[in-house]
C-alpha cells in the first residue's frame, strides 16, 4: 500500500514538473534543481571556503534581496553584514604614508652587503666611508643595521684571508711549464714546450721540435721572458717537473730575473695540475682531431688554437671569460660599481662605472 502511494505521489510530481516546463516554467524548474543541489552540498560541506571575490558578490547581492529571504544564503546574516561593512571601509580608506624614516634603497643595501663580502676586514664605518666616496650618503648606523639584519658578523669575526684569497694572491706570481708530445702520420714524435700563467690561464707555446736539447729549452725560456717584458717583474715562482730536459741553464735563466724554480715531486702530475689540464684540453680539441705531418704543420695549428684559447675560449675558473678577452666585450651583468682588486684581492678599490 505504501509503495503504491509513493508511486502515485512521484507520478504526480513529475506530471507537475512536465506541465511547468510546457507552460514556460523552465526557470522555475531550474531554480528547484539549484535549490536541491545547494541542500545536498550543505549536508556534505559544513563550512565552505570562500574567496574574497565570493564575499564581495554575496555582500552586494544581500542588499538586493529582501531580508526575510536571506535564509537562501548558506552563511548567517551577521556574516553578510560584516562583509558589507568591510567592503565599505576598504572602499573609503585612503592610503597613508608610513611613519618614520624612508626605507633604504635596495641598490644601496645590496652594495653594502657586497662590500662586506668582498672585504672581510671592513667594519660598518669603513663601508660607510667607501659609500660616501661613491656618492651614497648613508649613516654608519644604517650600514650597521643592514649588516646586522643580513646576519653578517662584525669585521674582526669574519676577517681572512680565506684559502681561496690566499691561493688567488699567490697565483698572480706563479708560472707553470711542461712538455707534451704529438705523433705525426709518419710515426715521428714531436715535443711541444709551453708555459701557463696560473692567474690568467694564458698559455704560451714557445717551441716545437723533434729534438729537445737542454740548450734549446734554455733558449726558449729566454724568448719567453723577452715576450713577457714588464710582466716578468710580477712573477715569483716557476713550477716544473723533474724532466732531464730542464737543465741548470734553464733554471739559471729564471733565477737571473728573480724567479724561483719549484720542482714538483716525482711522478706527481697533479702537483702541476694547470699544465696537465691544458695538455688534456689541447689534445681533445686540437691534436687528437687531425693528422699532423711535421713540425711546421703542428706549429701552425698550435698557434691558431692558442690564439683561440687565450682570446675567445671561455673558462669556468674565470667566470666563463677567456684569459685575454677582446677590449670591445661589454659585461652586461656587471653592476655600476666597479671593483679593482689589489694584491690578488686582499685589498679592493671601488669606483663608479663610466
Amino acid at each position: 500500500m505504501s509503495a503504491s502511494l509513493v508511486y502515485l505521489l512521484l507520478r504526480e510530481v513529475l506530471q507537475m514538473l512536465t506541465q511547468l516546463a510546457r507552460d514556460g516554467g523552465t526557470k522555475d524548474v531550474e531554480i528547484l534543481v539549484l535549490r536541491h543541489q545547494v541542500a545536498v552540498l550543505r549536508r556534505q560541506v559544513k563550512r565552505p571556503i570562500l574567496e574574497p571575490g565570493d564575499r564581495v558578490v554575496l555582500a552586494a547581492l544581500s542588499r538586493l534581496l529582501p531580508r526575510p529571504q536571506w535564509a537562501a544564503f548558506f552563511i548567517t546574516p551577521a556574516t553578510l553584514l560584516r562583509w558589507h561593512r568591510q567592503l565599505v571601509a576598504r572602499h573609503w580608506t585612503y592610503p597613508h604614508a608610513r611613519p618614520g624614516r624612508p626605507p633604504v634603497d635596495q641598490q644601496v643595501q645590496d652594495l653594502v652587503l657586497r662590500l662586506a663580502a668582498e672585504n672581510p676586514t671592513w667594519g660598518h664605518r669603513r663601508i660607510q666611508g667607501e659609500l660616501v666616496g661613491l656618492g651614497y650618503r648613508v649613516a654608519a648606523s644604517t650600514v650597521w643595521k643592514i649588516l646586522n639584519r643580513a646576519g653578517v658578523e662584525p669585521a674582526p669575526r669574519r676577517c681572512g684571508p680565506t684559502w681561496k684569497q690566499f691561493l688567488t694572491a699567490q697565483a698572480h706570481t706563479m708560472l707553470s711549464c711542461d712538455f707534451f708530445t704529438v705523433d705525426t702520420v709518419f710515426l715521428k714524435r714531436i715535443y711541444v714546450l709551453f708555459f701557463v700563467e696560473i692567474a690568467t690561464r694564458q698559455v704560451h707555446v714557445v717551441g716545437v721540435t723533434a729534438h729537445p736539447t737542454g740548450a734549446w729549452v734554455a733558449q726558449q725560456a729566454r724568448n719567453l721572458l723577452m715576450d713577457l717584458d714588464q710582466r716578468v717583474t710580477s712573477l715569483r715562482f716557476l713550477l716544473r717537473d723533474r724532466d732531464t730536459k730542464f737543465t741548470a741553464a734553464f733554471d739559471a735563466v729564471f733565477a737571473a730575473e728573480g724567479i724561483d724554480v719549484v720542482k714538483t715531486p716525482p711522478q706527481a702530475p697533479r702537483a702541476n695540475s694547470f699544465a696537465e689540464r691544458w695538455v688534456g684540453t689541447v689534445r681533445r680539441e686540437c691534436t687528437d682531431r687531425m693528422l699532423i705531418v711535421g713540425e711546421r704543420h703542428l706549429a701552425t695549428f698550435l698557434a691558431g688554437y692558442t690564439s683561440h684559447y687565450n682570446d675567445h675560449r671561455p673558462h669556468r675558473s674565470l667566470g666563463q671569460r677567456p684569459p685575454d678577452p677582446p677590449p670591445h666585450i661589454v659585461d652586461l651583468t656587471a653592476a655600476r660599481i666597479k671593483r679593482r682588486p689589489i694584491l690578488g684581492g686582499l685589498i679592493n678599490e671601488y669606483s663608479q662605472a663610466a
